[in-house]
């Protein structure tokens, strides 16, 4: 490989991208995808073990069980990664570096942009081949912008820092995917789902709502800095979050209407 080159203008790379870089970028992104192919089948072959109920779901059931099986566990590891790269590590530390925030990266935030990657194309193959099974066109939407904005960034080396703030919004799917588990499973009625609807609440109101709002307060008091992105990511950076935002304000909606109404229940039960 010889280096990636935009001809169009709107990015210039050929300084940033290098053989080894590109390497190192393709096996990340096949590590993504053999993780979710790896997690796919033990999530199929653990299953039966732990859930009774298991063996009672149907094909399309048991396919969208391991489906999320993976999309878990991508979510655990980009959370942690990102929480650590953007709030435990001093690679964002205002004053730890001479570089300028958004030109700031390292070999693990590459590796887990790749990763991340990885899981993006493994779960939208998926939602494709069995369409509209695991998702409709929002899920198909949120994944294309996310996979076009994460390799944006990653070939570029700029813009690191937002999209890892993204990313961490990812610790709020597994909240989701364990109500789709307990309602799969006939435990709407238990604690457990009651608790989890009020945790994914406040999850996801922290990690996708307030979140989101830093995010927007960060690129103001450093637009100084943003303004130094390339074109087409400078210009990506000011409209892909927006949709974003709008789509997460839509299911905070919704999630709020559930826990309302699951409250409800479970008072009247009491």
């Amino acid at each position: 490989m010889v280096g990636l080159i935009f001809s169009s203008g709107l990015v210039a790379m050929t300084d940033y991208v290098s053989p080894g870089k590109e390497f190192h970028w393709l096996m990340s992104a096949f590590a993504g995808i053999a993780m979710c192919k790896i997690v796919f089948e033990l999530t199929d072959i653990v299953s039966p073990f732990f859930f009774k109920e298991y063996p009672k779901l149907s094909d399309a059931e048991k396919l969208e069980w391991s489906n999320r099986g993976f999309s878990t566990f991508h979510a655990l590891v980009v959370a942690v990664a990102s929480l650590y790269l953007l709030l435990l590590s001093d690679l964002f530390d205002e004053d730890s570096h001479t570089e300028l925030i958004i030109a700031r990266r390292s070999t693990l935030s590459d590796t887990i942009l790749g990763i991340s990657i990885g899981y993006f194309l493994s779960d939208l193959a998926m939602i494709f081949w069995n369409f509209p099974a695991l998702g409709g066109m929002e899920y198909v939407l949120h994944h294309g912008l996310s996979m076009f904005s994460i390799f944006l960034s990653l070939v570029s080396g700029q813009g690191l820092v937002y999209i890892l703030m993204v990313l961490f919004t990812e610790s709020t799917t597994p909240f989701v995917n364990l109500r789709w588990y307990l309602d799969i499973a006939g435990q709407k009625n238990s604690k457990l789902y009651v608790c989890n609807g009020v945790a994914l609440f406040f999850g996801w109101l922290v990690a996708r709502i307030l979140l989101f709002i830093f995010f927007f307060y960060h690129i103001f008091t450093h637009f100084d800095q943003v303004k130094k992105l390339f074109p087409l990511g400078f210009y990506s950076l000011l409209a892909v979050p927006p949709v974003l935002t709008v789509m997460n304000l839509f299911w905070f909606w919704k999630i709020s209407k559930g826990m309302m109404k699951t409250l409800s229940k479970a008072r009247h039960r009491q």
